[in-house]
């Protein structure tokens, strides 16, 4: 079995995301705490408080998306797709081909520009999407989009 990575050009979707996340939540999140604390209790309190909450949403925004993006990786066996990520906590998600319904390839404005796509992946379960695989290049994602809607074996029907 062979695992394969995502696109070396995905790693800047994953810094992207982590930097829309430090400007609209983690950096208003400690300008808010450190004022509150700064205002009710003290005003050292408040800067230290908000200053290590900014410190370590800058540290996780440059560590984080690179350790993530390292750890995303599928393989297509014989019967079914293997998807694997996480960093603190990793999850293997094994998908059946023969219960692939339908698979979507989207691309986003961000995605298209980069040339990448992400593959959705659909099973009977009917809660959505069962897999995805972000950060393919197009061509790469249409190839396993072909691969896993391909029929296979007796479904029963």
């Amino acid at each position: 079995m062979e695992w394969i990575s995502l696109a070396p050009r995905a790693r800047g979707l994953f810094y992207y995301r982590a930097v829309v996340g430090l400007v609209l939540f983690w950096a208003p999140a400690a300008l808010v705490i450190g004022s509150m604390l700064a205002v009710f209790i003290h005003v050292w309190l408040g800067v230290f408080v908000g200053g290590v909450m900014a410190l370590f949403a800058l540290i996780a925004t440059v560590w984080l998306p690179a350790l993530s993006f390292s750890r995303w990786r599928y393989a297509v066996r014989g019967d079914d797709l293997l998807i694997t990520r996480g960093v603190i906590l990793r999850h293997l998600t094994s998908i059946p081909t023969h219960r692939v319904q339908h698979v979507d390839v989207q691309q986003g404005p961000l995605e298209q520009w980069l040339g990448l796509a992400r593959v959705r992946i659909h099973t009977a379960s009917g809660i959505g999407a069962d897999g995805i695989i972000p950060g393919l290049k197009l061509d790469q994602a249409e190839i396993l989009r072909d691969r896993l809607v391909r029929p296979s074996g007796n479904d029963g029907v």
